[in-house]
């Protein structure tokens, strides 16, 4: 297994990635499953491709992620950052 980290090491993208995680665990109960690692890794990749493919998201207007990345009309939502007086940058 490889160690996965976020790319900027910015601690609100690590959110965005427990949530997900949260998702898989919580959702797809995958922590239930006392199996061998091969299908542990089987069911682990079945639940994200569901994620992605199956599963509407509210944040996405009720489009999975793939329907979403794919079409051009509706903007995706961003957390973009904003200078307050003191120089500190806010993920919004």
């Amino acid at each position: 297994m490889k160690t996965s980290m976020t790319e900027k090491y910015d601690p609100y993208e690590n959110a965005v990635a427990e949530r997900i995680n949260g998702i898989l665990k919580q959702e797809f109960n995958i922590a239930k499953y006392e199996v061998n690692l091969k299908i542990k890794k089987q069911i682990i990749n079945e639940s994200i491709k569901i994620y992605n493919q199956e599963r509407p998201h509210l944040s996405n207007h009720m489009l999975t992620p793939n329907q979403m990345h794919k079409q051009c009309k509706i903007e995706m939502k961003t957390y973009k950052s904003k200078k307050l007086n003191n120089g500190v940058i806010v993920q919004l």
